[in-house]
């Protein structure tokens, strides 16, 4: 009995950061800082500050968007080790 073929895993798609709507952009980067194992340490840092640093992180292309088509998703993850 042979078995089955596994499937490649799907390729990340880039998403350009400029090409998204300036209220998109925001929503996403207001939604990844939000998740769970994003705290900073110890002293409270504000939304507003840590939306800030990821959108410098963005326009540095130290952080990239990527888009996953096999879970439908987006994620914000480090440009380094990406292809």
């Amino acid at each position: 009995m042979t078995e089955p073929a596994e499937t490649p895993p799907s390729e990340l798609v880039d998403v350009p950061a400029a090409e998204l709507a300036p209220e998109t952009l925001q929503a996403l980067v207001e939604s990844f800082v939000l998740r769970e194992g994003t705290e900073y340490g110890v002293h409270e840092v504000p939304l507003a500050t840590k939306v800030a640093q990821v959108l410098r992180q963005l326009q540095r292309g130290e952080a990239r968007i990527v888009f996953d088509p096999e879970t439908e998703s987006v994620d914000i993850r480090p440009a380094r080790g990406l292809r």
